[in-house]
């Protein structure tokens, strides 16, 4: 899960809040914009395509579930607050694809 901050000054890791990844992003929480800036954020800081990352719920919600899909299991940058080098960020759970051959990790 992420905690999203929109309306910030610019896009970034700001470490945890609530027991999720907090997220700054500059994008306005209108017209979808925020969710749309998510996406791409994260999936530029995980080196993977858009289409690997989708918002799977928290639509209006500051708290967010991402879903990632990435053959390996994608390596997160380290924040001073999260500690996080190569680690993961808090999540609800590892699940799999249905045909189980591709990581599917709700974040």
């Amino acid at each position: 899960m992420v905690w999203v901050q929109p309306g910030a000054k610019k896009n970034e890791l700001a470490g945890l809040h609530q027991e999720c990844l907090k997220i700054r992003l500059s994008a306005p929480a209108v017209d979808n914009k925020a969710n749309t800036a998510l996406v791409e954020f994260v999936a530029a800081l995980l080196g993977l395509k858009r289409s690997q990352v989708s918002l799977e719920a928290g639509h209006t919600s500051r708290r967010k579930t991402l879903r990632v899909l990435a053959e390996k299991e994608p390596i997160w940058p380290r924040t001073p607050e999260t500690g996080l080098a190569g680690g993961q960020p808090p999540t609800e759970g590892d699940t799999h694809g249905s045909n189980g051959s591709r990581p599917n990790r709700k974040v």
